[in-house]
């Protein structure tokens, strides 16, 4: 697996690819990789000739007082993993490579749409995450990129950014994965003590609460909303940020359960913010 720390390494190596008529996958990721990731590499690999992955923890999507110096790293482990899974190349930059000191552009949606779910306590996250997304599909210049589900929002902003830029890039949602015990995969678990991370279990409870509630036939959202809350407020290490459903496509807010709506949280396990979701398939 090659290792790249330049942008010229990454349009180099690419490029030889190209000329042979291979297809590329991009799969970003901010490191610390666990099985969540591996999943994207290998519907990557699936669907794609070569896969470059990105480790990169990006500055720009984190706010103030957030995690951005703590954020977990082990680029070592991240290699390991992304190349037991297939992974062609990695692509780890330092900050300055990625942003010049005088850097002042940013890609922004100017639409409610970030502005909803996560975005109404990081406003300037998705700002940040569209800017290094674009900055991405730039350097790798790929066919496909592969997202994951646990990430709702963030997959339909970078929808909506590829089709509103006209990127000639399909976009490839890939299911959340989850501990044996429910939890949804992230770097960010291993922030959680053992009572907390017991805790935390109440986020995937919640969630399949309210996939039970839809499957039994309940179509009014915010009785749904209502019952994951309460579920939620029972845990007392738990608080919570936001427990919405939207639409699946726009992020706004809606009060009935159709095909294709966004159910999804943020939660405080003591100082650690999780998420989760689930999207109504009918």
């Amino acid at each position: 697996m090659i290792i790249a720390r330049t942008i010229a390494e990454v349009r180099k190596t690419v490029a030889e690819w190209r000329k042979e008529g291979l297809s590329v996958g991009l799969v970003p990721t901010m490191g610390y990789l666990h099985e969540g990731h591996a999943s994207l590499v290998d519907k990557a690999v699936s669907q794609c000739d070569r896969v470059v992955a990105s480790v990169f923890v990006n500055p720009t999507q984190f706010g103030p007082n957030e995690d951005l110096a703590t954020y977990p790293r082990d680029f070592d482990h991240d290699c390991k993993l992304l190349e037991e899974h297939g992974c062609a190349m990695v692509f780890h930059p330092e900050v300055s490579e990625m942003y010049d000191e005088n850097a002042a552009t940013y890609v922004e949606i100017l639409s409610d749409m970030p502005k909803q779910l996560c975005g109404k306590t990081r406003p300037i996250h998705f700002r940040g995450v569209c800017t290094v997304v674009s900055k991405l599909f730039n350097i790798v210049l790929p066919d496909k990129a592969f997202f994951g589900q646990k990430d709702a929002q963030q997959l339909a902003i970078i929808r909506k950014m590829v089709k509103d830029m006209s990127y000639g890039i399909e976009i490839v949602g890939c299911p959340i994965v989850r501990e044996a015990d429910g939890l949804a995969k992230s770097s960010r678990n291993t922030y959680l003590n053992a009572e907390e991370r017991k805790a935390a279990l109440v986020l995937s409870k919640s969630v399949f609460l309210g996939q039970k509630m839809v499957k039994d036939g309940e179509k009014d959202a915010d009785k749904v909303v209502a019952a994951m809350v309460k579920n939620i407020e029972a845990e007392p290490l738990a608080r919570i940020d936001y427990v919405s459903a939207v639409d699946g496509v726009t992020m706004m807010p809606t009060h009935e359960i159709a095909d294709g709506v966004l159910v999804a949280m943020a939660v405080y396990i003591g100082k650690t913010r999780l998420i989760d979701n689930f999207i109504v398939e009918e």
